[in-house]
């Protein structure tokens, strides 16, 4: 299996990216490494935690951005419900929510680390 494989079985649509991309895979495969840099600069949870919802919103929604152009679906779906569940109020379930989100993401991460080393 290759990384395009493991991510495809995590419910990315790397087809979609890459095609988005001019049909560049080692660019994408290198943006997916810069993307994983860029989760660690933009944490949600810690501002969800302290009830810090501008902030939360703010990284929440570079996120959604990042995960919508590299086609990384389920992080797509989950930071855009983030999104909208912030803008909506509902704290609680936003970080609920990024809660179920985390393992996914530690997933996700995990794999594109494994290649990028």
């Amino acid at each position: 299996m290759d990384i395009l494989s493991e991510l495809d079985a995590l419910g990315v649509n790397t087809k979609e990216a890459i095609e988005r991309l001019n049909n560049n895979s080692a660019f994408y495969i290198r943006m997916l490494g810069k993307f994983t840099a860029e989760l660690e600069n933009h944490p949600v949870m810690p501002y969800l935690e302290s009830g810090d919802k501008e902030s939360a919103v703010a990284h929440a929604h570079t996120l959604k951005g990042l995960t919508g152009n590299l086609s990384v679906t389920p992080l797509y779906k989950a930071y855009t419900e983030i999104v909208a569940l912030l803008r909506a109020d509902e704290l609680e379930k936003a970080r609920q929510l990024m809660a179920d989100t985390l393992p996914i993401q530690s997933e996700i991460v995990a794999c594109i680390s494994k290649y990028n080393n």
